[in-house]
């Protein structure tokens, strides 16, 4: 997956599991707030993948960069 998509299905994994938290506290559902915290850890690890994806094309567009100036 490239950056941008690890970014989005973070902020869905995110968004869905706080949905799962809010649900499962309004029925008494231990579970379902459980499995939605679970939903948005993991959708916060996807953002900060897509992050660190961005970063290292950044970096290596920058080092590429001043290479070709240096030729």
């Amino acid at each position: 997956m490239g950056s941008t998509s690890d970014k989005i299905s973070g902020l869905t994994n995110e968004a869905v599991g706080n949905v799962k938290q809010g649900v499962g506290k309004v029925v008494g559902s231990e579970k379902l707030q459980a499995e939605g915290k679970v939903q948005e850890i993991k959708g916060e690890g996807q953002q900060a993948v897509g992050d660190a994806k961005a970063a290292v094309k950044k970096g290596a567009n920058a080092t590429s960069d001043y290479v070709n100036k240096k030729l």
